[in-house]
Order: C-alpha cells, then sequence, then structure tokens
C-alpha cells in the first residue's frame, strides 16, 4: 500500500459506511476498503476515536477519523477539485440541511426495512460473520452475529421502529420515495448533473439498506427505476468535471414537497430534541457527554405522528446546516431565508441550538458557549 492511500473500516451493509463509499468513489481518492473484524471493532477502533463505531477513515499519516460527515469534511480539504460543496449560497445550504435529514430522519425507516423482514437476515448474517471472523468456524460466526444482532435491535424502540407506527412509518416511505423517483426522473442528482454532500447524505440510507437488503429492494426500490439508477450513480459515478448543477441557485421544484416534508417533519424534531438538550444541561457535570438518548419526542410523519427518542447527536448534524448559514454574507443569507420562508423553513433559522461538540455517538456542551453557573 502506498504512503498516498487511505484505509476506510466499515461494512457494506453499513448505513455511514456506505455514504462514505460513494464519496470516496466519486471523488476517485485513492483507498483500501477493509471490513471491520471483532479485533479492529473493539480494540483498535475504540483506541484510536473512543468509540466502537463505524466507519473510520486512516490517513497515510496513520490519523483516525470517526463519523461520516467529519471524514467527508476532511477528504474536502485534501481533495478540493470537484467539490460536493455547492458554491452557491442556497443549495450550499439545502444541500447540508439534506444531508442532515438524510443521515438521521431516514435511520428508522432504515432500520425498519432491515429488521422487520425475516429474509433479510441471511444477508446480514452471511456478510457480518465473514467480516467479524473471518477464520474461524461458521458455526462460530453465526453466534458472534446473533450477539451484534441483538444489539442492534435493541435499538429499534430507540429510533420509533415500533409496531404500533409501522403503518405511519411504511405509508411515509412509499410517498416519499414516489416524490424522490419523480425528482430523478428528471434530474441525475439532488441539485443537478453532479452530487452533492446532501445526496451522500441522502444514499447512507439507500445503499446499505434500502438498495441491499433483499426486502426492500425488491419491494420498494425495484418499481422505482429512476431512484434505482441514482443509487448506482451514486455507488459508482466518476468525477465529472464539466457537469453542473441548476443555474441561478435553484432547487427543482420536484424538491418542494420533499423539502417542505423536511420543514413540517425533520424540523419539529429537531426543536424537540433542542428542548430537552437544554432541560438537561444545568445538571450536566463540565465536560460530560450528554446521554446517547433522552426521553420519546413526538412529531409529524406525514399523515400520522411518529415518536422516538431524542438524540443529541442529530442536534450536532443541524448545527453544521446552521455553521454554513452564519458563515454566509448577509446577501446570501438573505437569499437562503427567501427561499426558506415560501416552504415553511424559516423556524430552522430561529433554533437555537446550544453549540455542542462530538465525541464518537454522543456530544458535549462547548463549556465556553455555556452561561455561568
Amino acid at each position: 500500500m502506498s504512503n498516498s492511500t487511505y484505509t476506510l473500516y466499515g461494512w457494506h451493509l453499513s448505513y455511514f459506511t456506505g455514504k462514505v463509499l460513494c464519496y470516496l468513489n466519486y471523488k476517485q481518492i485513492p483507498f483500501v476498503h477493509r471490513d471491520v473484524d471483532m479485533a479492529t471493532l473493539m480494540w483498535r477502533i475504540k483506541r484510536k476515536v473512543g468509540a466502537v463505531v463505524m466507519p473510520v477513515l486512516v490517513t497515510p499519516e496513520q490519523q483516525w477519523i470517526d463519523d461520516s460527515s467529519r471524514i467527508i469534511d476532511y477528504l474536502e480539504q485534501r481533495f478540493p477539485d470537484a467539490s460536493v460543496v455547492p458554491p452557491t449560497p442556497v443549495q450550499r445550504f439545502a444541500s447540508y440541511l439534506m444531508e442532515a435529514w438524510g443521515d438521521e430522519w431516514w435511520v428508522p425507516i432504515a432500520m425498519h426495512t432491515r429488521w422487520s423482514y425475516p429474509e433479510n437476515y441471511a444477508l446480514f448474517e452471511r456478510e457480518a460473520g465473514s467480516a467479524l471472523l473471518p477464520k474461524l468456524p461458521a458455526f462460530v460466526q453465526r453466534r458472534a452475529v446473533a450477539k451484534v444482532a441483538a444489539t442492534l435491535r435493541g435499538m429499534l424502540h430507540t429510533v420509533g421502529v415500533r409496531a404500533e407506527q409501522f403503518a405511519v412509518m411504511d405509508q411515509w416511505t412509499t410517498g416519499m420515495l414516489d416524490l424522490l423517483e419523480q425528482h430523478f426522473a428528471r434530474h441525475s442528482y439532488l441539485f443537478g448533473e453532479r452530487p452533492t454532500i446532501g445526496d451522500f447524505g441522502l444514499v447512507g440510507t439507500m445503499y446499505g439498506h434500502l438498495g441491499r437488503d433483499p426486502w426492500p429492494a425488491r419491494e420498494l426500490i425495484a418499481p422505482r427505476p429512476c431512484l434505482r439508477a441514482w443509487i448506482a450513480r451514486m455507488a459508482k459515478a466518476p468525477i465529472q468535471t464539466h457537469a453542473v448543477l441548476l443555474t441561478d441557485d435553484a432547487i427543482a421544484d420536484t424538491l418542494s414537497p420533499v423539502f417542505r416534508a423536511i420543514f413540517a417533519e425533520f424540523i419539529p424534531l429537531l426543536d424537540g430534541i433542542n428542548q430537552q438538550v437544554k432541560a438537561a444541561l444545568p445538571a450536566l457535570p463540565p465536560d460530560r457527554a450528554l446521554p446517547r438518548g433522552l426521553a420519546d419526542v413526538e412529531v409529524p410523519m406525514g399523515a400520522g405522528r411518529f415518536r422516538r427518542k431524542a438524540l443529541p447527536y442529530t442536534l450536532w448534524m443541524a448545527q453544521r446546516a446552521k455553521d454554513v448559514y452564519q458563515q454566509m454574507s448577509a446577501d446570501e443569507q438573505q437569499s437562503v431565508r427567501d427561499w426558506l420562508t415560501p416552504l415553511g423553513g424559516a423556524s430552522l433559522l430561529a433554533l437555537n441550538v446550544p453549540r455542542l461538540k462530538l465525541h464518537g455517538l454522543r456530544v458535549t456542551p462547548d463549556q465556553n458557549s455555556l452561561p455561568a453557573r
């Protein structure tokens, strides 16, 4: 392996590994993809980044970076050509918002379509088993996978995968996939003819879960050929230096109903999490991380209501999008407000989120931004 090669640790069936794999392939960054075995996951990664997570990128200088968004941020600095960050304000802000929505809102959908349908388990067992314990007998691999599967299933209630909500989730999923199918029938990517960070945020659930697991791939993706073609482009698309985003900083009309849904559903989720985080901060010891999950928050989902635990990490993703807005000039900020307001999204800018720092899957408040105790 040359000194200029990166190493990505992660599984193809991993939500966020798929996001980074698609990005690395698009940017044509030299890398080696390695499945994560038990020793790497439980000891090496935990020692290097402080948490049992994937994906993790190891740089040629032996720096270990976790979290898909931080990995992409790091690589964008080192490989600025064919940037996935739009140069114009509305598309740039919309793209980061789409990344946050893809990373956070779709998690229960991905978990539901995987774990609520037993036919998916054979693929998970085969791929996870060979990755975790590649040199051990199949029966040992199956036992290890069963423990991993039990851990993941234990997260279902936290993210809202609850039997009484299946009908609401299923109806929302088919409706949203139909909207995306209509968009990709007219556009190669979310904002034009080349992908942005918003595309990579959305593709995580499509690449690792809906597009590969047998049940959703057959029932949800196969009937939507334009969406399926977008997933394929995201997985293998080479850099297209002459491909352009929509002119005049435009957002396609076909995305208007998608963003209306984001503002009607995802923003209330952020608000509910924000309220709980603020309530928890006064009792939080200095430099301690917030719990991974807080109490339930209830928000709209399509025509129904949806409950899940409040995850403070989600606010860190919202903070990324708001930081993009704060770094703009006054005229650029006005352009973003002019786009948000007719779609019902102006309340996002008014969301007063405490400054947060990321550590693994948890966040800690920035002590410098908190009022004196």
